[in-house]
């Protein structure tokens, strides 16, 4: 998502849909940034906001050059209209980039287990299903898929903004050390207990380099990278830890 914007022209439109107080973070000042969601959360990042309903955009048709949907879609109940609208608003050429978890992987299973349902009303059980329905309600042709992986960040007690939930206490009260060593479990037990979703590229994409699955995810932030880009960085602490390089959050490496 984030190699998408370093690579959009100076004055590229970006819609982040869905956004709550923005689904991510950009340096660049010379992009015009739209954060669209129901309501508009009281901490704000970066970039304009606007009180929207998806399936009911209020903008102009073409109007974005990029859109992003940051895991969003599993909780728009009137998908195919957001879809629609979606491919109304993104300018012809333009590019739109969609995260959304496996229904079927464990870690959306203790997501919603814990938060009650978390909010989806979408369970997308295959890449296929969800790259055929958005080609088909976009108009726009899909390009690549990438597998994504946990971080357990929704139970790092250092994310909650209220009171956490009692299920927590089954994971060590959200004990950050604690969920770098059960992730770091599921990714040597199965890598597949560790996958949660998929990202997926649609339009004019520039892709470049291989999409290769980024297996170590920051427990704190979700951040992922590459073994290379981490031993880069030279965060890469005694044995097998790390610090992220995002958020300093602690984590346990996986080869």
């Amino acid at each position: 998502m984030l190699d998408l914007i370093e690579r959009l022209p100076p004055g590229a439109r970006v819609l982040d849909l869905g956004a709550r107080s923005g689904s991510f973070h950009t340096d660049r000042p010379d992009l015009v940034i739209v954060r669209a969601d129901l309501e508009i959360a009281p901490a704000r990042g970066d970039g304009a906001y606007v009180a929207a309903d998806a399936a009911r955009l209020p903008f102009r048709e073409a109007a974005f050059d990029l859109i992003i949907s940051n895991h969003s879609l599993e909780h728009f109940e009137a998908l195919e209209e957001t879809l629609h609208e979606i491919g109304r608003t993104v300018r012809p050429g333009g590019a739109f980039y969609v995260a959304v978890p496996d229904a079927g992987t464990l870690t959306d299973r203790i997501y919603r287990w814990l938060a009650r349902g978390g909010g989806h009303v979408n369970a997308f059980r295959s890449a296929d299903q969800v790259a055929t329905l958005v080609e088909r309600l976009t108009g726009l042709p899909h390009r690549a898929t990438r597998d994504l992986y946990s971080s357990l960040s929704f139970l790092n007690r250092r994310n909650f903004t209220t009171r956490p939930p009692r299920k927590i206490a089954l994971f060590a009260f959200g004990s950050e050390r604690f969920l770098a060593v059960l992730l770091w479990i599921l990714r040597m037990g199965s890598g597949g207990l560790s996958r949660y979703g998929w990202a997926f590229y649609f339009g004019d994409v520039p892709l470049r380099g291989n999409l290769d699955a980024w297996i170590n995810v920051c427990v704190r932030c979700g951040a992922g990278r590459s073994e290379a880009f981490l031993r880069k960085c030279g965060v890469l602490g005694r044995g097998i830890s790390y610090h992220c390089p995002d958020c300093g959050g602690w984590n346990l490496l996986t080869h």
